[in-house]
């Protein structure tokens, strides 16, 4: 018997990687199925109950709302609560929302982005049980987790229960920023967490509850996603909010968003918004765009105005946040005093960062001034996690 090595001809190699390399492309991620789409997990714990329901265009179960699809199968839904952009996820940052109705079956609509942020008790009448749905983008400014601590808190104070329906966090793969410091707490940021957390809308309500960050414990539940994986890019079926428009936005909001706290445009008012930043301030670019108002953005910032910035609307994904545009463009503004508002302190959770790039820190130092925060709020987390 020949007991020597076995040898592939170089035309039989090239075969082989041929369909090693087919196979491997052929080769899909197993697909993941939301809280919401696992219907059969929850539906007997709200049959024959008072349901109220948090959602907005992003609740949906395939290509149906989740209104109508429990609505089809018998479930009695007294109330439903929208976030800041409303139920249809179509208004302006920070506007105003008044109560409205259902179209199809007249259920009330409560605004919690309009005379409250918080369910009042009265809000809370007929009802047994509370669903929260809402897609999150996994940055500590974005209101969505406002509205989830008001919601849990007042869950708590009424006994009523919570059942989270968990969606994937598009920013789900790295920690990074620094920690609130709750004396700057506000409806951009209640907890001490970091700008980047890496938790879903489940662990964060998780988070909430255990950590007693609400007056009460509220009886919760965390109905959870089947194959998620933190690592894997997700890009979202439905925009989040008008000014996140795609995947790139979403990814570079928790860099640029920062800049809402300036007098630099992020693009609102354009067709690439949290894809591009400028103001008129800074003539050293040769990029420029011009705000106009439109749908989601009525009086944009510099509207009208010709911004000089960058374009970053092809610029790779991040596993971290870049603080270089920030600094760069503190830096080359014509007056300094002007550059910060009011709203900045909020968004970044603390004056220090502000008071780091006006003494004139680099990326470098500022990130690592965040480390033993950073660390300690990983501990915290690991207690939450789902997945």
């Amino acid at each position: 018997m020949y007991k020597g090595k076995f040898i592939l001809s170089n035309s039989a190699k090239i075969v082989y990687l041929f369909f090693l390399i087919v196979f491997v492309s052929c080769k899909k991620e197993p697909k993941l199925i939301s809280g919401a789409e696992q219907t059969n997990m929850y539906i007997k714990k709200i049959s024959n109950k008072n349901v109220g329901i948090v959602a907005n265009q992003s609740s949906m179960i395939g290509q149906t709302h989740l209104v109508d699809s429990l609505t089809k199968l018998n479930i009695n839904i007294t109330k439903i609560f929208s976030p800041e952009h409303g139920f249809k996820g179509d208004k302006d940052a920070g506007k105003y929302i008044p109560n409205r109705y259902y179209a199809t079956t007249g259920i009330p609509i409560i605004s919690l982005y309009g005379k409250n942020k918080k369910p009042s008790k009265d809000d809370m009448q007929n009802i047994d049980v509370l669903v929260f749905d809402l897609q999150d983008v996994g940055v500590r400014f974005y209101t969505y987790l406002s509205t989830l601590h008001y919601i849990l808190e007042a869950c708590a104070e009424n006994d009523i229960q919570v059942l989270v329906l968990d969606r994937p966090n598009p920013n789900g793969h790295y920690i990074d920023g620094p920690i609130l410091d709750t004396n700057f707490k506000s409806f951009v940021g209640l907890h001490p967490v970091p700008i980047v957390y890496a938790m879903t809308i489940g662990e964060y309500a998780k988070m909430i509850n255990g950590e007693r960050w609400i007056n009460d414990v509220c009886d919760l539940e965390v109905i959870k996603m089947v194959n998620y994986n933190r690592d894997q890019l997700y890009e979202l079926p439905v925009k989040p909010s008008p000014n996140l428009p795609s995947a790139k936005s979403i990814k570079l909001y928790r860099s640029l968003g920062l800049f809402e706290g300036t007098n630099v445009s992020v693009g609102r008012g354009t067709d690439k918004p949290f894809q591009q930043f400028g103001s008129p301030y800074l003539n050293t670019y040769d990029y420029s765009f011009v705000p106009a108002s439109g749908p989601g953005s009525k009086f944009p910032k510099h509207e009208n105005k010709v911004c000089k910035g960058e374009n970053l609307a092809n610029y790779p994904n991040l596993n971290h946040i870049d603080l270089g545009w920030l600094i760069s463009s503190f830096n080359q503004t014509e007056n300094k005093e002007v550059f910060f508002n009011n709203f900045f302190d909020k968004l970044a959770g603390n004056d220090k960062l502000r008071n780091q790039i006006e003494m004139g820190l680099n990326e470098d130092e500022i990130k690592n001034s965040w480390k033993n925060d950073l660390e300690n709020f990983k501990k915290i987390r690991l207690k939450y996690l789902i997945y």
